[in-house]
C-alpha cells in the first residue's frame, strides 16, 4: 500500500518520482515530384513533371531520408519503384493507368 500525504481533510497518495525527458522533434523538408501517367511507360523524367506545380527535380536518393510515391492515390510499396537522380522507374509488370497521378514525396529529416 502507498503511504499517504495528509493535507487538512483529505488523503493524497504519494506517487514515485519520474523523470522526464523531452524528445524535441526534428526538422524535415519535403520535395515533390508530380506527373500524369501516359498509359504506356513505366519511366518518368524530370521533363514529365506538372509545369503548373513550378520547378520540380527527382532529387538523388543520397540527398534524402526516404520517399513515398503515390500512383492514383496509392501509396506503393517501395519495391515497385526505384529511383535515380532525375528518374523514376516503375518496377512492376503492369504499367500506370493513363491519366493516373504520380506524386513522389522525397523526405529529408535535418
Amino acid at each position: 500500500m502507498q503511504p499517504l500525504v495528509q493535507h487538512l481533510l483529505l488523503s493524497f497518495p504519494l506517487l514515485p518520482q519520474q523523470e522526464f525527458r523531452y524528445i524535441f522533434p526534428k526538422k524535415v523538408r519535403i520535395f515533390e515530384y508530380y506527373t500524369v501517367a501516359g498509359g504506356s511507360k513505366r519511366i518518368f523524367t524530370d521533363q514529365d513533371a506538372l509545369k503548373e506545380y513550378g520547378t520540380q527535380h527527382i532529387l538523388d536518393p543520397e540527398s534524402y531520408s526516404y520517399s513515398n510515391l503515390f500512383i492514383n492515390g496509392v501509396l506503393q510499396p517501395s519495391s515497385n519503384y526505384s529511383v535515380q537522380k532525375g528518374l523514376l522507374i516503375i518496377n512492376t509488370e503492369d504499367i500506370p493507368l493513363e491519366k493516373s497521378p504520380v506524386i513522389l514525396q522525397m523526405i529529408k529529416v535535418i
